[in-house]
């Protein structure tokens, strides 16, 4: 998609042009064939997101001449900002090639850091989905990026650095758009399989295998279904022989009717992204291996199908969880959780990590609390949840921290069972889900849970997102690993 010039061409109809008030114009004017300094002007005009820019100039043979204004911006988001409003204006115009010149900034601006985030951005919002429609020749996508500076070593590092976040980001997207008739458990875990030509080392539990470590709580959710349940483990080992990784783990309900307890008909379409944690999950590992992170991390999903047939879950029964550990089905609606409690304490168990952080769209009342603007976060660990905070804002994938308490976990207690899997008793319910969650944290584990129930897809265009599925938590999770752990 990108390639890289030293000189301008004479060959596009849309250039963009990034500039600020210090830069050098003189030689735009011979290049654009611009007869005065005023048509080189940078007027304060601004289009409705605050980007100050120029365009049409009417004295120029180039009819799409954009000068958008680079200012010193607050943080990362604000530049990926930036790159997607350069894509936005392309499409308006229904071109699918640019040119972007970076040849008039000074020198301060020429960093990777903000480099980087404006083609990221540029990719973000130029995402599409290889849609299932015959006709794909109207699809609104640019093909071709030309980048003009005379530094080319510099521009490959941040063309590698943003297409290495893009590319979990991208792939978090298409899993999280695919139908489930397409992507059920069986095929989300051949997807996996392939990341293994990236470093990944994956290993693939079966039912057989998930009954015999006892693994009934994820089991018992995918029984209704005619495509049997995985756990898909991926492992990167970038650090230390011996350090302790960092561990992922995804919600991974390719399908959710909400079982025997029934979901309505109304948008239970949407139902197919009910796997957007290991989506993410997913997405995140690939970017640590494609940029060879210095961390070992363990990314762990959980593939199962919420179906109501004669052999499904009901409500009522008792399963015995991985832990020991055994719950009572109230709602079979609430699966997700039961889910993550299996995996939670596996991964506990078996790779001992630094922390653990699962993603779950676990939760509808967390959109209630919320909205699309904040996942929810819950944690036993202040460092952890503040660390998560930072970072969030940095990307704009933010996570607003909620309270966990032991009054909420009373609310879980079963008369007849260790825990009932929802609060009956009303209100609360993305925090008593993640109280459910913490009682198979069993070793005081770093934990950390971000319910995304709000944000891993958009019914709008967003300023770096298409209509769709957000990619949520890949940006998110990489940063905090590249700042803290790395």
């Amino acid at each position: 998609m990108f390639s890289i010039s030293t000189k301008y061409s004479q060959n596009f109809d849309f250039r963009a042009i990034l500039v600020n008030k210090n830069s050098n114009l003189k030689n735009l004017k011979t290049v654009f064939d611009l007869k005065t300094a005023d048509d080189l002007k940078i007027k304060a005009s601004k289009n409705k997101r605050g980007y100050t820019f120029v365009s049409h100039l009417k004295k120029s043979k180039f009819a799409n001449l954009f000068f958008f204004n680079l200012e010193e911006r607050k943080n990362d988001f604000e530049y990926q900002e930036l790159g997607g409003l350069i894509i936005e204006e392309a499409i308006k115009l229904k071109k699918n090639e640019i040119e972007l010149s970076l040849d008039s900034l000074p020198k301060l601006f020429i960093k990777n850091s903000i480099i980087k985030n404006i083609l990221l951005g540029m990719l973000l919002r130029n995402y599409a989905f290889k849609n299932y429609k015959t006709d794909q020749l109207n699809q609104k996508k640019i093909i071709k990026i030309v980048l003009v500076h005379p530094n080319k070593s510099f521009l490959k590092k941040s063309i590698v650095d943003a297409m290495n976040v893009f590319l979990g980001v991208s792939l978090t997207r298409d899993l999280v758009t695919t139908p489930s008739n397409i992507l059920n458990p069986g095929k989300f875990s051949n997807e996996v399989k392939k990341l293994g030509k990236f470093g990944l080392k994956i290993e693939i539990l079966n039912e057989d295998r998930l009954k015999k470590i006892g693994m009934n709580a994820l089991l018992g959710v995918g029984q209704g279904s005619a495509n049997k349940s995985y756990v898909a483990i991926m492992r990167w080992n970038g650090g230390k022989k011996n350090s302790k990784p960092l561990a992922f783990i995804g919600k991974g309900v390719c399908f959710d009717t909400g079982g025997i307890s029934l979901k309505p008909a109304r948008f239970m379409e949407e139902m197919k992204y009910d796997m957007a944690g290991a989506g993410t999950v997913t997405g995140l590992m690939k970017t640590l291996a494609c940029r060879k992170a210095k961390v070992n991390a363990i990314g762990i999903i959980g593939l199962v199908e919420n179906m109501p047939d004669g052999n499904a879950q009901r409500p009522g029964d008792v399963v015995k969880s991985f832990s020991g550990k055994t719950i009572e089905i109230f709602n079979t609606d609430a699966e997700g959780r039961l889910v993550l409690a299996d995996l939670l304490t596996y991964v506990e168990k078996r790779f001992k990590p630094k922390f653990m952080i699962n993603l779950a769209t676990l939760t509808g009342a967390i959109i209630i609390s919320l909205g699309n603007e904040y996942a929810g976060l819950f944690s036993n660990n202040d460092q952890l949840a503040d660390r998560i905070n930072k970072v969030g804002y940095k990307d704009n994938e933010k996570a607003w921290r909620l309270p966990l308490n032991k009054n909420f976990d009373a609310l879980i207690d079963s008369q007849i069972a260790d825990v009932q899997n929802i609060n009956y008793s009303g209100g609360a319910g993305s925090i008593t889900a993640a109280q459910f969650l913490q009682r198979f944290v069993l070793n005081k584990t770093p934990w950390a849970h971000l319910d995304i129930a709000g944000m891993a897809w958009t019914k709008k265009t967003t300023k770096t997102i298409p209509l769709g599925a957000t990619g949520y938590g890949v940006k998110l999770l990489n940063r905090l690993v590249e700042e803290y752990y790395e």
